[in-house]
């Protein structure tokens, strides 16, 4: 199992850094434009291999691409990060022309391949990846409900004082500040609803919250977060890896799910070895059903500034 991450930014070092902790792929290789860089990280991860305990081997390399040749999988965090008081939105002119030439350049090198979109505004990401490489639909998926639904989970851990693994939650809808959609009305500590232990006030406050995690973390770091994006990437990787049939809510090309079409926007899939090989149609409230539309009106605006 061959996985390569493109970006060798934060969040692809990490990215990198804990598929390579769960030990399942063979080789990562890390790629990035800047000179040496992706070289240096590779090194710098592969000599804590002795003290945490992997066999993977991680390279790395400065955009040369016939070194990903034949990888499986792939992840595209390339792009300029966000900034305290920027929207996710506000990266699409530079990251568009960054991804739409990623992605030619890995598929060229590995027509096989899967690819995980992280690089923002990551529901547009993922449509222009479908929009302009030709790939399979269950192919090409977008990160973001899974990082969404782990910051979900952490505010209704920290809101009922309960251990994170007693929580079940998940996020559904754009990854943006305003697009998200937490079911808050499915969210249970070991299978009760979380409406029996908080007020309905707290709850609104966690959903609040868990919308604006990323911008909060950026105000607090200066910029995007990574320790939790690459840990949901990797979870993915692993899932597609190691076929484990895993539900995770991911940015998919949906054609009358949800009653939407022509969009990528997150709902809830099944990731095996062919990628998405399930979404899953799960039932929602009026209300939920009423932000999803909102959701998908302001993925769809983004959409419209693409040139493709």
């Amino acid at each position: 199992m061959k996985v390569t991450v493109v970006g060798a930014g934060a969040v692809g070092a990490s990215c990198a850094e804990y598929i390579a902790i769960k030990n399942f792929a063979s080789e990562v290789v890390i790629l990035d434009i800047k000179e040496g860089y992706a070289e240096g990280k590779a090194m710098d991860l592969m000599q804590t291999a002795s003290l945490n305990g992997f066999d993977t081997k991680i390279t790395g390399t400065t955009n040369d691409y016939s070194k990903t040749a034949g990888s499986d999988i792939a992840v595209i965090t390339s792009g300029i990060p966000r900034k305290p008081g920027m929207t996710r939105e506000e990266l699409i002119g530079i990251n568009a022309g960054i991804v739409k030439t990623v992605s030619s350049n890995l598929i060229e090198h590995s027509p096989n391949v899967t690819l995980i979109v992280v690089s923002n505004p990551m529901d547009t990401m993922t449509y222009l990846v479908h929009k302009t490489t030709g790939l399979p639909k269950h192919k090409i998926i977008g990160m973001g409900g899974a990082l969404d639904s782990a910051r979900f989970k952490y505010r209704l851990a920290e809101a009922l004082d309960a251990p994170i693994s007693d929580i079940d939650g998940m996020v559904i809808g754009g990854h943006s500040d305003t697009g998200m959609v937490p079911l808050s009305s499915q969210a249970t500590r070991n299978s009760i609803s979380v409406s029996e232990f908080i007020s309905d006030d707290r709850l609104q406050q966690v959903v609040e919250d868990t919308k604006v995690g990323g911008a909060t973390l950026t105000k607090l770091l200066g910029t995007s977060a990574w320790y939790a994006p690459g840990a949901a990437v990797s979870s993915m990787v692993q899932a597609i890896a190691c076929d484990q049939k895993k539900m995770f809510p991911c940015s998919t090309l949906l054609e009358g799910e949800y009653g939407l079409n022509d969009i990528c926007i997150g709902v809830p899939v099944i990731l095996g070895k062919d990628g998405i090989e399930k979404i899953v149609d799960i039932p929602l409230s009026e209300a939920e059903k009423a932000k999803m539309q909102e959701s998908a009106v302001g993925v769809s605006k983004t959409n419209g500034l693409l040139e493709v």
